[in-house]
């Protein structure tokens, strides 16, 4: 039957109304602080010309990475809380899943860009800006854009030319790869061979060379003799190693896993931590670990205060 012409039905964690109302509210808490969050962040970076650095220049495209991933989900996700019958256009879902696979890639491929920010910043300081020029920087991020649109296109096009019949029951919150594989009644060894494949090349060359990165940036403090000069060069890049850790591990887990060893419950639970739990965490992180954007927050609120 051609997908075109179905509709699928998302499930999420409880069908009890009162629940369905509590979750609305977490949910769009969360969806309001990671907005405010990021667009904080933004707006302090553009302002502030202490700022105008290559580490700020990433965490303004991170925050603006994270505002996209989470706009593609949690909307859809408070809808079908408030929604009587929680379905979907298969094409939506497709849609859906190609901006998840976007966003995703495109935050991972910032991060490295971060990653090798920080070893320039500390293993090259000298020719740190001759490395970490405007164009490099611009270059990193189009790079970034680029290899997310490679990577969900790729996906896309094979699952475009898929069959669903049966089920059209997605037993998901939202339109993910791997559980919409599973409806499919044509064969899907190509698809799954294929997101594999992909999603190895991608994240695994990107994982590898953050790694390289941070044993190269390690081995360079651990040969600081200042105690104070390893506390600082660590703090610089603790933010950072915490973002990742996060995202990389659950997603990996999410998008390399067999078929047979998928569990609903789990799957949820790590697809809410990257695409809703994540986004949020970034600029707490970040804002919390540099005290070049607490300095700029308090001129900000001291700006308003005097407008006043």
């Amino acid at each position: 039957m051609p997908m075109k012409n179905q509709t699928k039905e998302t499930e999420f964690i409880s069908s009890d109304p009162q629940m369905q109302i509590f979750l609305f509210s977490v949910f769009l808490v969360i969806y309001l602080i990671t907005l405010a969050g990021n667009i904080v962040i933004m707006v302090l970076i553009r302002a502030d010309s202490h700022l105008h650095t290559p580490m700020y220049f990433f965490l303004f495209h991170l925050s603006f990475v994270d505002i996209c991933y989470s706009s593609v989900t949690v909307p859809y996700v408070l809808r079908n809380f408030l929604a009587e019958h929680k379905t979907i256009s298969v094409n939506g879902c497709i849609a859906q899943m190609f901006f998840i696979l976007l966003s995703g890639t495109a935050e991972s491929s910032i991060l490295l860009a971060m990653a090798y920010d920080r070893y320039a910043a500390i293993c090259d300081p000298l020719r740190y800006m001759e490395r970490m020029s405007k164009r490099i920087c611009v270059q990193l991020v189009s790079g970034a854009w680029t290899t997310g649109f490679i990577y969900a296109l790729l996906n896309t096009v094979f699952t475009l030319k898929l069959h669903f019949c049966g089920s059209n029951h997605i037993h998901h919150f939202i339109c993910e790869l791997p559980p919409l594989l599973q409806l499919a009644c044509t064969d899907t060894l190509t698809n799954q061979v294929v997101l594999l494949t992909s999603f190895v090349i991608f994240g695994s060359i990107s994982f590898l060379l953050m790694l390289i990165s941070y044993i190269y940036i390690i081995s360079t403090i651990m040969r600081i003799r200042s105690v104070e000069g390893r506390h600082k060069a660590f703090s610089t890049c603790s933010s950072h190693l915490i973002v990742v850790g996060l995202l990389y591990f659950t997603a990996f887990f999410q998008y390399t896993k067999p078929s047979s060893a998928s569990s609903v419950v789990l799957d949820e639970i790590f697809s809410i931590q990257y695409s809703v739990l994540t986004p949020i965490l970034n600029p707490i992180v970040y804002s919390l670990k540099s005290k070049e954007m607490k300095t700029a927050l308090r001129k900000m609120f001291g700006k308003l205060k005097f407008l006043k």
